[in-house]
């Protein structure tokens, strides 16, 4: 019964207009007044408590870096060393996106961020070289779900403090699917590109790619810093947030010389509000989350889905189902907040490893961002390129198909994230 108050509460807020962080705040008070605890102390303690916790520093930190990132030319820089690369190739602009999209994924971990700046860049470019718009801005927005996956990845912060599982061991594990994301957009738009009649760039000679990787290289030298150091213990990944940001200023600053004094406070600004924003949720929904231990709600569910608890992919299938509807309602951080305390002991119950569960899930809710009505990310390409959400919804549907094909294969195999998660530890 308890679950179905949880739900309907939280359901019903959300159909109100309620916004997410509010929705959690009021499902949580009506759920203690239903268990008969009910003390506005309680939920203040909650949020207060939720958020003073030194690993969600490196929330803002990383923002902040990619905020810098993209203010201070190292997001141009990455797609002018991709289309040296690769921009030769027939539809290779999409190969560029794919490319920096994965560069750029290892230094924010932010997939709106990394789609916008990704459409900014390379939407004009492609619309002029006569490239399908709505098919382009849906690559734009595919490429940008990676960012949540390969490490340093926000969402796997906020899922290891939210089902306390090692966020170092999370970056790790992501390393792999994520590159397979890449692939299987590299694959998809191989296929779909060939209807374009589009004429190549013309191929650059060895001593441009050189001088356009060494333009690049203050920015493709920052992943390696960051998961380095995090791998060889150098320092924490909230640690590694604050070596990102300063490294990004640095570079912006006084190497690359594109950011200016008179732009930091609306770099700050931004990175302030998307803070503010996404710590209020967090907060929020620890209230949630505690009152789901208090109410033994996941006992509940574990009861419920007894049937196949005892087989592992089938029932990481009836998951990744439940995560693929909730996805199209939900953004990426309610998703994790509100479902990782209530699935997270039936997955205890079921012998699956939390870090491998862990990804698995951060990836289903991350192709839910490629989903409307809702689709964040969508919306944020739609903005930016200036295409009709309509059309990048038709436009990202190849590459919605090549990114739930990946996430089935790895349900699938385990092997896939298990084994060089093994590796890398």
């Amino acid at each position: 019964m308890i679950l179905g108050v949880f739900l309907a509460t939280l359901f019903a807020g959300l159909a109100i207009g309620l916004p997410v962080a509010f929705a959690l705040i009021f499902c949580g008070i009506v759920l203690m007044s239903w268990m008969g605890i009910f003390n506005p102390q309680i939920v203040s303690q909650q949020m207060v408590s939720g958020a003073n916790t030194f690993t969600l520093l490196a929330i803002p930190f990383f923002l902040l870096a990619g905020e810098l990132m993209n203010a201070g030319g190292l997001s141009r820089r990455i797609v002018d060393f991709a289309v040296a690369c690769v921009g030769h190739l027939r539809g290779g602009l999409g190969y560029v996106a794919v490319i920096a999209a994965v560069v750029m994924a290892s230094l924010s971990g932010s997939a709106a961020a990394d789609s916008a700046a990704l459409a900014a860049i390379l939407i004009p470019m492609m619309k002029s070289a006569g490239y399908h718009v709505p098919r382009s801005a849906g690559l734009m927005a595919a490429g940008g779900v990676i960012a949540p996956v390969i490490p340093p990845s926000i969402a796997f912060i906020i899922f290891g403090v939210a089902a306390n599982v090692s966020i170092t061991a999370l970056f790790l594990g992501g390393i792999v699917p994520g590159l397979l994301m890449a692939l299987a957009l590299i694959a998809a738009w191989a296929v779909v590109s060939g209807r374009d009649a589009v004429a190549p760039l013309p191929r650059q000679s060895a001593r441009e790619r050189g001088k356009a990787a060494l333009r690049a290289a203050w920015a493709l030298v920052m992943p390696v810093i960051i998961l380095g150091g995090i791998r060889f213990g150098v320092f924490t990944p909230t640690e590694a947030a604050v070596v990102a940001a300063v490294y990004a200023l640095f570079v912006g600053m006084f190497v690359y010389r594109e950011l200016r004094l008179r732009d930091l406070y609306g770099v700050f600004l931004n990175a302030a509000k998307m803070t503010a924003v996404v710590l209020f949720l967090v907060s929020a929904a620890l209230v949630t989350s505690w009152l789901i231990t208090r109410a033994n709600i996941p006992a509940e569910l574990t009861r419920f889905l007894s049937p196949v608890i005892d087989r592992p992919r089938l029932l990481m299938l009836v998951i990744v189902l439940l995560l693929l509807l909730v996805g199209m309602v939900l953004d990426l951080a309610p998703t994790i907040l509100i479902l990782s305390p209530v699935l997270m002991p039936v997955i205890g119950a079921a012998g699956i490893d939390p870090v491998y569960f862990g990804i698995i899930f951060v990836m289903t809710c991350c192709i839910g961002l490629l989903t409307p009505p809702v689709g964040v990310v969508l919306n944020v390409v739609s903005g930016v390129a200036r295409v009709p959400l309509g059309q990048v919804v038709f436009g990202v549907f190849p590459f919605l198909i090549a990114q739930v094909c990946v996430l089935l294969l790895l349900i699938a195999i385990p092997e896939l994230v298990t084994v060089p998660l093994d590796a890398l530890r």
